[in-house]
């Protein structure tokens, strides 16, 4: 008995993380945003200019890049393969070096198309801007990353000799070249943190002194802006003997957008999930899934206990959405819109337990939101804790044609035979 305990708490623990995790909502910000910011801390980048119109690609090639006789074309969305990706309109390829005369023919492909990448599922992603850049010649690619690590308890900065190609790779590869720098957070970057990672860069041309300052610049801004993760792939070497972040990455803590109003002001709605941009208007925790069963409930253990039983019964979860401990009667109604939003959901299941969140204030949006919102499917309701006769009663009294339920397991019984009918 007590070895099955255990393997249940492992598995709940295994489970709560993952859920954890997912919760987490991370800014990412685009490409020519993150240049434009790294250049502000006086590191390296590419000369660009972000464009959305083919009146501003003219315009941009004549006084940006007189000179130039080929420029790189960067489509620009919040998924990574944009290289290897193809547009809905036959197109391929979301990154391009051309002669100059051929951008403006090149960026009217991609502007305003969905481009398809292996990160970003069969829908794509729409192209609102492409990133012009100059063309660097090239004499070495590196990789360089800082994110948060548990186990260092604080940043951890990730770099190999080797470059270009997805960290995954290159840890197959190259497992050897890997090196990893914790770095303390109370003391901050020493030199001898730099020097470590610049020795297991290993540049070949790049100034030694003037490639720690880069990285300590890095690492400020990693610090100061509160990232998540900062990524360059490459971080490269050019034939004028400089070091480059040719191509990066940013993420940002969600928990710091008070103090980071500029850097969030940057957010692109348009690159997210539309339900998880209402629910983050509605200050609701949701996540979109695949399944067919549209779950609300109060709270992240009983949000994963609820999709753990509905796989239990045979179905599968069509989002995780926790209302919390005190939502209002006009968030359970937002909630419901984002829930019946989803075509693929064929039932809907309402699982709450009253604590902080009462039964009747559940009930009452419920209600309100049938008035407002055509409910197509059967809705499972399990309504348990404060006020839970009050709650019980107002559905009753609404007329609504619901299935109630007793327990969770029978609620999620009824949700999988009701979505599978």
């Amino acid at each position: 008995m007590r070895g099955l305990m255990n393997k249940l708490v492992s598995r709940s623990l295994s489970v709560a993380g993952k859920w954890q995790q997912q919760q987490l909502r991370r800014l990412n910000i685009h490409e020519y945003q993150g240049a434009d910011l790294m250049n502000k801390y006086g590191i390296n980048v590419p000369k660009g200019v972000a464009v959305s119109t083919i009146d501003e690609v003219k315009e941009a090639v004549k006084s940006a890049f007189p000179n130039e006789n080929e420029l790189v074309v960067k489509s620009q969305i919040l998924a990574g393969g944009r290289g290897l990706g193809t547009f809905q309109n036959g197109f391929k390829g979301g990154v391009h070096i051309v002669k100059a005369d051929q951008v403006e023919d090149i960026a009217g492909k991609m502007l305003g198309q969905i481009l398809v990448t292996k990160q970003t599922g069969p829908q794509g992603k729409v192209v609102g801007k492409v990133y012009l850049c100059e063309k660097l010649s090239l004499v070495n690619e590196m990789y360089f990353a800082i994110t948060l690590d548990r186990k260092a308890a604080g940043p951890l900065i990730i770099a190999c000799s080797k470059g270009g190609t997805s960290i995954e790779d290159l840890a197959e590869k190259y497992p050897d070249m890997i090196i990893k720098v914790p770095v303390d957070v109370f003391k901050g970057i020493t030199d001898e943190d730099a020097a470590r990672v610049v020795d297991g860069l290993a540049p070949k041309v790049a100034d030694r002194n003037d490639s720690i300052e880069q990285v300590k610049k890095l690492y400020k801004l990693f610090c100061e802006r509160d990232c998540t993760l900062l990524e360059i792939n490459p971080l490269a070497e050019t034939s004028s003997n400089q070091l480059v972040a040719a191509d990066a990455k940013l993420n940002f803590d969600d928990n710091a957008a008070f103090r980071q109003k500029e850097i969030f002001a940057l957010r692109d709605p348009s690159q997210e999930d539309p339900r998880e941009v209402a629910a983050a208007k509605a200050d609701l925790n949701y996540i979109g899934l695949d399944g067919e069963i549209g779950c609300m409930v109060n709270g992240a253990g009983l949000a994963m206990a609820t999709m753990d039983i509905i796989k239990f019964h045979g179905g599968t979860p069509a989002n995780f959405l926790d209302v919390g401990g005190n939502a209002s009667e006009g968030q359970v109604v937002e909630a419901f819109k984002i829930l019946t939003s989803d075509d693929k959901v064929k039932a809907i299941l309402v699982n709450i337990f009253g604590g902080i969140m009462k039964c009747d204030v559940i009930a009452s949006g419920i209600v309100n939101a049938a008035k407002q919102v055509a409910l197509k499917v059967p809705v499972v309701v399990r309504l348990e804790g404060t006020n839970v006769d009050q709650g019980k009663r107002i559905l009753k009294e609404s007329g609504m044609t619901l299935i109630t339920a007793e327990d969770l397991d029978d609620a999620a019984e009824k949700a999988v035979k009701a979505a599978s009918k």
